[in-house]
C-alpha cells in the first residue's frame, strides 16, 4: 500500500518541468495497479504522454485489472494507430456486461428503465479529439488509474457500482503524435512558458487535425473519417446517457463547462437542459473545492449537430464540452503574470470528468428515465414535422445511396422503394429513399434532413441588436447543415409508411451498369460516383471522350460532361469498365452507335479526349488553411480517386510545376508565405498551359500586380468605400451635424471594412450553362457560404466567366441565417469563376467547395475544374 498525494501546489516555475503525483487527488491506492510512472517512465502531468504511451498504459491497466476494466479497439486512424476505449465498472457489473449492453439496447428503443431490471447508465468520457489539446489525455489516464486503484473511496465505489464508465483517452492519435513530436523536437533541459517559444508555436499544420487535416469535432454527422465512423459505432453500442468531450482553449482563459451558451438547437429537450444544469452545478462544486475559476453559459453553444457534444445530445444523451485553458506544453505565462502548468490542466479535466461520473452515479435513475423518455417520444412520432422524408433516387443516385449509408451508420433506419413509385402525391420513376421520424433517432433525423433549422427568435433579435451597436455576433459555427441539400439531392417532407426494404450501412450500392453496346459505353455526368468511375477507368488504361454539350439518343438525354468510352479507343477493355461500375455502384449506358438524335455526334469537337488522370499538385505548409487543404485532398483522393502531390509554399518557386496539369491553391493567407518569385512561378505555369484552381482568400493573392490571374475585385461593406493605399493624410474634417444615434454609429463606422461576417449558411446559386465547368448542373446546387466577409464583384465578360453565381436576393438563402444587407450585397456575386491566361486557365472558388468533406453535391464542380479543365486546355 502507498499513499499518493496531489502535489499541485508544488508546481515549479515555467523554467522547470512541473511535478505531480500519480493521482490528482489525495487517497489510498492499491499497489498492484501499475502507475503511469511505472509503465512509461513519468508521472501524470510532468510530461506529455504520447499516443503510444497512452495506449501502452491503458493496456497495462486492463491486464492488471481484468475484472474491472476491458479495453476495446474501435478504429484505426489513417496512419494506422489504434483507437481504444476502456470499459470500467465493478467486478459484479463487468461479469454481466453483455447483459448490461442488451438492456441498454432496449433502453435506446424507448423501454422504461423499470422494465429492464438492474439496467446501468453509461457515462462516456472522451478526451483529445484535437491532437494539440493535450492535457485531457493524461487526465484520462489518471482517471482510469484512480477508478481502478483507489481504496476506501466511497465516491469511486458509487461510480463503479451504479454505472459503467467508458474512457476514450485519445480520440485523435495522429494529431497528438504530430504535436508531441514537434514539442519533443524543440525540448531542452528546462521548459519555457514564453508564448513565443517554439514549444507553443507549432509548425504547420499543428496537431489539432487528423491525418487528412480534418477537425474531427465537426465530423459526427458527415462521418467522413475512420476515427468518427468507429466512434459512432462504439457510442451506439453503449448508448451513454452522458457524453463528455474534453478540450482546451486559449492559455489566458480559465475553464468552461455547461450549461451552454445560446442558441440551443430546438431538438434539445428541456429535460436534457435540466440535467445539464445539474451536472454543471456539481462540476462547479468540485472546481470550487480546488479553488479553480471557471465560466459557463458563454461562447460555446449547442446548435450545430456535428460536434462531439451535440450529436450525442440529438440521440438522447446529455452531451457536454469541457474547455481547459491550454499550456500548449508544460507551462504558459499568462498575461496577468500567473503561470499555467500542464499539470493544472490535467488536474482540472480529471476533476470535472470525475465529478460528472459521480453525478450520473448518484442520479442513475433520473438519467436513465430522461434518456428513455427522449427516445420513446421519438419512436411515438412526437418530434413534430410531417413524419418523415423522401429522397429522390433519380437525382444524383450515387450521392443519395451514400447519404443513406451515412444515416444508417448513425443508427437511422432508411428504406428503399423501387421505382416507378408514387408517394405524397409525387411520382418517382427511379424510386426513392424514405426516412421516417417515428424512430428513436427522430430528432437527429429532423435536425439533419429539415431544409432549415431556425434560430430562436429572441437570439436573432439579440444578434441584430449587437450588430446595430457595432458588436460581433455570438454564433460559434454555421447555421445550416441540411445534408440532403449539401449532397445536391431533392429531399421532401412526407408522411412515409414502412414500405420498402431496409438499407444496410455496408450494403453494396445497387448495380446500374449495362454491358457494352456495339459502339461502346456512356458514363452520364450526374454524380460523384460517375466521377469515381471515370478516374478509375483512366487509371486502368481506358480512354474516354467528354462532351461539353448534351446529346440525345432515343428517349435518353445525356447531360453535358458525359464521358463516352468507345470500343475503338478501348479494344477488349470495355468489360473492365462495366466491372468497375458494378463495384462502385455507378452507371454505364450501352451505346449501339456513335450517331445521336440531337446534339453532337461522338466524333465532334464538342468531345475532348481523356487518356489519363490529371497530375495534381497542391500548395502545402505556411499560409495554407489546413482544413481547406485537407478537405480538398480528401475529396479528390478518397471520394473521387485523384492523387494529389503536396508542394510546400516555401519551395514552390523552385519546383518544376510543368510536371503537373493542375495546381491547387487552398484557402489561406499568402501575403508572407508566397514571395514574388513563387507568385511569378505560378503565374508563368498558368500562362504556359497549366490550370490553377484557387480557393477563397487565395484569390486575393492573384488578383492584382504583375502576376495577377483573376480580374476580381474584393468588395468592402455594402455602401462602403474601396481602400486607397496612396491617399494623402488630412489635417482636418469637414463639419457635419450628427442628429441621431444611428447617424453617430454611421459616422464612426469604417467605410473600408469588409462585409459583416456570416457564421455560415447554405445559399442557392445559378449557373452559366455555356461553360464546360458547370457540366452536370442543369439545376444549380446550394453552396456553403462560410467565409462570411469574402465577397467579390462579378467578373467582366471581357475578362472571364462567372461560372456559378449566387441567386437573386429573394431566393438566395436555401438554409440558415443571413443578415439582410449581406443578402442584398451577395446576390448575383460569383461563387466560381474562370479566366484564360496565356495558354492556361485560372479557376477560382470564392468559397471552399470541399468544406469539411460534406459538400458532395459540389463534387462535379471540382471534377470539372481538376479533371476536365486540363483536357480542354490541352
Amino acid at each position: 500500500m502507498r499513499r499518493l498525494f496531489a502535489a499541485l501546489a508544488l508546481m515549479l516555475a515555467p523554467v522547470a518541468a512541473p511535478v505531480a503525483a500519480q493521482s490528482m487527488v489525495e487517497g489510498t491506492f492499491r499497489a498492484d495497479v501499475p502507475t503511469l510512472e511505472q509503465v512509461v517512465g513519468h508521472r501524470s502531468g510532468t510530461r506529455i504522454s504520447s499516443p503510444e504511451q497512452a495506449l501502452t498504459y491503458m493496456r497495462a491497466l486492463a491486464e492488471a485489472e481484468p475484472e474491472r476494466m476491458r479495453l476495446v479497439e474501435y478504429a484505426r486512424s489513417w496512419e494506422g494507430r489504434p483507437l481504444v476505449y476502456a470499459v470500467i465498472s465493478s467486478p459484479a457489473n463487468m461479469a454481466r456486461i453483455e447483459a448490461v449492453q442488451a438492456d441498454l439496447a432496449q433502453l435506446a428503443q424507448g423501454a422504461a428503465p423499470s422494465s429492464l431490471g438492474n439496467v446501468l447508465p453509461v457515462t462516456w468520457l472522451g478526451y483529445g479529439v484535437h491532437g494539440d489539446e493535450i492535457s485531457s489525455t493524461d487526465a484520462a489516464l489518471s482517471l482510469a488509474y484512480h477508478l481502478l486503484a483507489a481504496q476506501n473511496d466511497t465516491a469511486v465505489d458509487r461510480i463503479l457500482n451504479n454505472t459503467v464508465v467508458v474512457i476514450d483517452p485519445s480520440q485523435n492519435p495522429d494529431g497528438r503524435a504530430r504535436f508531441v513530436n514537434s514539442f519533443m523536437a524543440q525540448s531542452g533541459i528546462a521548459a519555457s512558458g514564453d508564448r513565443y517559444s517554439a514549444a507553443a508555436d507549432q509548425p504547420w499544420p499543428g496537431g489539432r487535425f487528423n491525418h487528412y487535416l480534418f477537425d474531427l469535432n465537426r465530423d459526427w454527422f458527415a462521418v467522413t473519417q475512420p476515427e468518427t465512423r468507429g466512434r459512432i459505432a462504439a457510442v451506439r453500442q453503449w448508448q451513454p446517457v452522458v457524453v463528455v468531450d474534453a478540450h482546451e482553449m486559449g492559455g489566458d482563459d480559465s475553464y468552461f463547462f455547461p450549461p451552454v451558451a445560446d442558441p440551443i438547437n430546438p431538438n434539445v429537450t428541456q429535460g436534457q437542459r435540466d440535467l445539464m444544469g445539474l451536472l454543471g452545478r456539481n462540476n462547479a462544486a468540485a472546481m470550487d473545492r480546488i479553488g479553480q475559476p471557471y465560466f459557463t453559459r458563454e461562447v460555446f453553444d449547442l446548435f450545430y449537430p456535428g460536434y462531439g457534444d451535440s450529436w450525442p445530445t440529438h440521440n438522447g444523451a446529455v452531451g457536454m464540452t469541457f474547455e481547459q485553458a491550454s499550456a500548449r506544453g508544460l507551462a504558459w505565462e499568462r498575461k496577468d503574470g500567473s503561470v499555467l502548468t500542464y499539470a493544472d490542466g490535467v488536474r482540472n479535466h480529471f476533476t470535472t470528468t470525475f465529478a460528472t461520473a459521480l453525478t450520473v452515479a448518484d442520479n442513475a435513475q433520473r438519467f436513465l428515465t430522461e434518456y428513455a423518455a427522449y427516445r420513446r417520444s421519438a419512436v411515438a412520432g412526437q418530434v413534430g414535422g410531417s413524419g418523415g422524408y423522401v429522397i429522390d433516387l433519380a437525382q444524383r443516385p450515387w450521392n443519395a445511396e451514400q447519404l443513406a449509408r451515412r444515416l444508417v451508420t448513425q443508427g437511422i433506419a432508411v428504406r428503399r422503394v423501387a421505382g416507378p413509385a408514387t408517394v405524397c402525391g409525387r411520382s418517382y420513376p427511379a424510386g426513392y429513399l424514405s426516412v421516417s421520424t417515428a424512430q428513436a433517432s427522430g430528432r437527429l433525423i429532423r435536425s439533419l434532413l429539415d431544409a432549415d433549422t431556425p434560430l430562436p427568435t429572441q437570439f436573432v433579435q439579440a444578434q441584430e441588436s449587437r450588430r446595430d451597436r457595432g458588436l460581433a455576433h455570438e454564433l460559434y459555427d454555421t447555421t445550416a447543415w441540411s445534408v440532403g441539400q449539401m449532397s445536391g439531392l431533392a429531399v421532401r417532407e412526407c408522411a412515409v409508411t414502412g414500405a420498402g426494404t431496409l438499407v444496410g450501412a455496408d450494403d453494396p450500392l445497387p448495380a446500374r451498369a449495362e454491358a457494352p453496346g456495339a459502339f461502346g459505353l456512356a458514363v452520364p455526368w450526374t454524380d460523384s460516383g460517375q466521377v469515381r468511375l471515370v478516374t478509375e477507368a483512366l487509371a486502368a488504361g481506358l480512354v474516354g471522350r467528354a462532351t461539353n454539350e448534351a446529346f440525345t439518343m432515343g428517349s435518353r438525354t445525356f447531360p453535358r460532361g458525359t464521358v463516352v468510352f468507345a470500343r475503338g479507343d478501348n479494344p477488349e477493355k470495355l468489360d473492365e469498365l462495366t466491372a468497375i461500375a458494378t463495384r462502385i455502384g455507378a452507371e454505364t449506358v450501352a451505346l449501339g452507335s456513335g450517331w445521336t438524335d440531337s446534339g453532337p455526334n461522338m466524333g465532334s469537337d464538342a468531345f475532348v479526349r481523356l487518356s489519363r488522370n490529371p497530375r495534381v499538385a497542391m500548395l502545402w505548409d505556411d499560409g495554407v488553411d489546413p482544413t481547406s487543404a485537407g478537405a480538398l485532398r480528401y475529396t479528390l483522393e478518397q471520394r473521387l480517386g485523384i492523387p494529389v502531390t503536396a508542394i510546400r509554399t516555401g519551395t514552390v518557386g523552385q519546383a518544376n510545376l510543368g510536371r503537373y496539369d493542375v495546381l491547387l491553391v487552398p484557402d489561406g493567407y499568402y501575403s508572407e508565405a508566397l514571395g514574388s518569385g513563387a507568385r511569378a512561378a505560378i503565374a508563368t505555369y498558368a500562362r504556359s498551359g497549366g490550370v490553377v484552381v484557387a480557393i477563397g482568400n487565395a484569390l486575393t493573392a492573384f488578383n492584382s500586380g504583375d502576376n495577377a490571374l483573376f480580374a476580381l475585385q474584393r468588395e468592402t461593406v455594402l455602401g462602403g468605400e474601396p481602400a486607397k493605399d496612396d491617399e494623402d493624410e488630412k489635417d482636418g474634417a469637414a463639419g457635419e451635424a450628427i442628429g441621431s444615434e444611428a447617424d453617430y454609429l454611421a459616422a464612426i463606422a469604417d467605410p473600408h471594412r469588409s462585409p459583416d461576417v456570416l457564421p455560415g449558411a447554405l445559399l442557392n446559386t445559378a449557373i452559366d450553362a455555356d461553360s464546360f465547368l458547370s457540366a452536370g448542373y442543369d439545376q444549380a446546387a446550394p453552396v456553403v457560404f462560410a467565409a462570411g466577409d469574402l465577397v467579390f464583384a462579378p467578373m467582366g465578360r471581357a475578362d472571364g466567366t462567372n461560372v456559378v453565381r449566387y441567386a437573386a436576393a429573394p431566393d438566395l438563402v436555401a438554409s440558415g441565417y443571413v443578415w439582410a444587407e449581406n443578402r442584398r450585397q451577395m446576390a448575383f456575386k460569383p461563387f466560381m469563376v474562370a479566366q484564360g491566361t496565356g495558354g492556361g486557365l485560372a479557376i477560382g472558388f470564392t468559397q471552399d467547395p470541399a468544406m469539411r468533406g460534406y459538400l458532395d453535391g459540389l463534387d462535379l464542380l471540382l471534377a470539372n475544374a481538376v479533371l476536365m479543365a486540363p483536357a480542354r486546355v490541352r
